[in-house]
């Protein structure tokens, strides 16, 4: 029996928890939570953090109900991330685990993504889309690695979202893309936006720009806030979908896993699940307990790599802003 913790801080969420082989213990969280219009700068994340981990770290153990001595090994956020926040939080990392004495091991945020949503869902071995604020990739296993069959080539469709809530000022709590979700369930009227696959690769950065120049307008002229979320939603989940049934098709696989806080979007599990039953395939996603950032996931990615031996330098345990989801060996997983 092997119990690990982790510690999350690469964004706007701040999270620690802890896991026993398979058996959740904790899972603690608290989100920084910008004003309406705004998005989170590095520099008021990482204080919200600095502010906040000590008192998550607690309610952390006190839930697991364990001691710092039954902890077996520290994880924590290598990267990526932004600077400050993920700096903030290793920093911590490293203390506790120089002060109980435990191995310290950094993990790559997308590897616990996909590391938690195999052990909840039970998926063995599907494509993975990764979705998130700061993330987008398609991503299958093959060869001790997690491949990257297609990504954005600009912004990451969360950073749409997000971007997209401010310039219609809503608010950021619980956050931008859930009320998007939430108004896009009552729109009728679908305007046509650009739609931008590359191959394997999409883009969001110029549908941001036209909806950020042509939101006004359309208001003016019979659209409302509801239609606009409705359009804006359909347009970049289809183009998610599309290059996702074409990684399905290309490894032959019959699984799809979705992570990251986007994956929380009833709607995009929607317009999968219907791919997948179209090609004889099986849809798994989670709720917003593990789709979100948290520090559980990096508890199990750490718990998985710990028990394949893996161990890490002290100095091999700074931070990484761009750490690539490739440039990980999976040697947890069997070929």
């Amino acid at each position: 029996m092997v119990i690990a913790i982790g510690f999350e801080g690469s964004a706007n969420k701040l999270g620690v928890g802890i896991i026993k082989d398979n058996e959740i213990l904790s899972n603690c969280r608290k989100t920084y939570i910008s004003p309406p219009g705004e998005g989170f700068m590095p520099k008021e994340t990482a204080i919200h953090h600095r502010q906040n981990i000590l008192a998550v770290l607690k309610q952390a153990l006190d839930e697991a109900n364990i001691k710092p001595n039954e902890i077996d090994v520290v994880c924590y956020t290598k990267g990526p991330g932004m600077g400050a926040p993920l700096a903030c939080v290793s920093v911590v990392a490293r203390t506790v685990a120089q002060i109980w004495n435990k191995p310290l091991l950094g993990v790559n945020h997308c590897i616990g993504h996909i590391e938690m949503g195999r052990s909840v869902t039970g998926a063995n071995n599907p494509i993975v889309l990764y979705v998130s604020g700061g993330n987008t990739q398609i991503i299958a296993y093959s060869r001790k690695k997690y491949r990257i069959f297609g990504e954005t080539i600009d912004i990451a469709v969360g950073n749409c979202l997000d971007r997209f809530a401010r310039v219609l000022k809503l608010s950021n709590d619980p956050s931008p893309g859930f009320n998007i979700e939430q108004l896009a369930k009552t729109g009728t009227k679908y305007h046509a936006i650009p739609y931008c696959v590359k191959g394997m690769d999409v883009s969001f950065s110029g549908i941001l720009s036209y909806m950020e120049e042509k939101s006004s307008k359309l208001l003016k002229n019979g659209y409302t806030v509801e239609d606009l979320c409705y359009s804006l939603q359909e347009t970049i989940f289809a183009m998610l979908v599309e290059t996702t049934e074409r990684a399905l098709a290309h490894v032959g696989s019959k699984e799809v896993l979705i992570v990251g806080g986007v994956g929380c979007n009833l709607r995009l599990q929607e317009m999968m699940r219907i791919m997948c039953e179209e090609r004889g395939a099986v849809l798994f996603a989670t709720d917003e307990r593990f789709c979100i950032d948290n520090g559980l996931m990096i508890a199990k990615a750490g718990l998985e790599m710990f028990n394949a031996g893996i161990r890490m330098k002290w100095e091999d345990c700074g931070i990484t802003q761009r750490y690539r989801t490739d440039d990980v060996d999976v040697t947890w997983r069997k070929d």
